[in-house]
C-alpha cells in the first residue's frame, strides 16, 4: 500500500467518519461514545483551532482515508499551556499494523513543532495495550494513571496518561 499524510480537509469528513465510527461502535479503543455525522465532521474540520494539526492518512491506491491524527490545544484558558497540545490517534482496523500510524506520528510531530508546540500529551484507555505500546514507540512515557477517570455504559475507566516532549 503507497500511504501519503497530508492536512485534512473538509472532503475527507467521509472518510474519517468511515474510520472513527467503527471504533465507537467497538467501544473498545476509545472513549469516545458517541458516533458522528458526516456533517459534524465537516464542521469540525471547517472549525479546527488554527494552532491545531489534523492530518489523514491516504492509502494513494483508492484515495480512501486510512487513518487520522490530530493535536488540539491543551487548554484556551490560559496562555501557561500555550506549548501543549493534546494528541489522538486513530488507524482503521483493517489497516493496523502496516506503518499508518508511524507516518501520522513523523509528520504531526514536524507540524506540531512549526506550530510551536514543545510537549504533547494524551489519554490512552488503560486496557487498550496497543495503542499504549505504539505512542511507547514513538517516545512518549507513562506520566500517570487516572481511576475511574472514564463512565461508559455504566463501567468506569481508567486512563494512562503519557505525554513526549518534542
Amino acid at each position: 500500500m503507497k500511504l501519503i499524510v497530508r492536512k485534512a480537509q473538509k472532503e475527507d469528513a467521509q472518510g474519517i467518519v468511515n474510520v472513527l465510527n467503527p471504533i465507537i461502535e467497538g467501544g473498545r479503543f476509545t472513549i469516545l461514545d458517541t458516533l458522528f455525522s458526516v456533517e459534524e465532521e465537516e464542521q469540525f474540520i471547517q472549525n479546527f483551532p488554527e494552532r491545531g494539526v489534523f492530518n489523514v492518512a491516504l492509502n494513494t491506491e483508492n484515495s480512501c482515508v486510512v487513518g487520522f491524527q490530530n493535536v488540539e490545544p491543551f487548554a484556551c484558558y490560559t496562555r501557561a499551556f500555550d506549548h501543549v497540545g493534546i494528541i489522538g490517534t486513530y488507524v482503521d482496523s483493517q489497516y493496523r499494523r502496516q506503518g499508518i500510524a508511524s507516518s501520522l506520528f513523523e509528520a504531526t510531530f514536524e507540524a506540531a513543532k512549526n506550530q510551536g508546540y514543545e510537549k504533547l500529551f494524551a489519554y490512552v484507555r488503560d486496557d487498550n495495550d496497543n495503542a499504549l505500546k505504539t505512542y511507547l514507540k514513538q517516545g512518549f512515557a507513562v506520566v500517570g494513571k487516572a481511576k475511574k477517570h472514564a463512565k461508559i455504559g455504566g463501567q468506569y475507566i481508567d486512563e494512562v496518561l503519557i505525554e513526549k516532549f518534542l
